[in-house]
């Protein structure tokens, strides 16, 4: 009937790895800084404003925006080498429901191994949901940012405080300097 089976970690049975963390950019005076969006509401708005205070703060140069094809699926290997190659660090998420709170920590986990400091947002409300995913990924200490939930019911002027709100956590989240 099935001749095969979703895995919606987008791993295969036994294919978890140690963990591993990039090293945090000294600075992120000049630093390049990659955004990647999951589709959720207010989601890109809430990155777009925190390249905005990384580059008005920080010094960061944000030189790509994307957006995942899908919120439930973590980030597919020719969209991270895209991003990648124009990125010394990025911020991903925002996790605001089971399926893309997983993806999202997965998604940080890839961009680490990949050698790329990431800061990776999620609503607390699924901060069990991100952990699992995580674990599941081989890296149960990965770090990743709490926000209050919801983030999708917003408005415009909350989102740019929630950003405001993080903006310093995701700088020290990526670099030496800011932590």
């Amino acid at each position: 009937m099935f001749d095969r089976i979703l895995d919606p970690t987008g791993l295969s049975a036994g294919t978890a790895t140690v963990a591993t963390s990039a090293g945090r950019v000294p600075t992120l005076v000049g630093a390049r800084v990659g955004l990647l969006c999951n589709t959720k509401k207010n989601a890109a708005q809430m990155l777009t404003e925190i390249g905005r205070l990384l580059e008005s703060r920080y010094g960061a140069v944000v030189t790509i925006q994307r957006t995942k094809p899908n919120v439930a699926w973590p980030v597919d290997e020719p969209m991270l080498n895209e991003i990648k190659a124009v990125s010394d660090v990025v911020v991903a998420g925002v996790g605001d429901c089971g399926s893309c709170s997983a993806s999202a920590a997965a998604d940080g986990i890839a961009f680490e191994r990949a050698g790329l400091p990431t800061a990776v947002i999620c609503s607390d409300a699924f901060e069990v949901t991100a952990r699992a995913m995580a674990e599941v990924h081989g890296d149960k200490d990965f770090e990743f940012l709490l926000t209050p939930h919801p983030v999708a019911v917003l408005t415009e002027a909350q989102v740019a405080q929630r950003a405001e709100d993080l903006a310093a956590v995701v700088a020290g989240r990526l670099c030496e300097a800011a932590r």
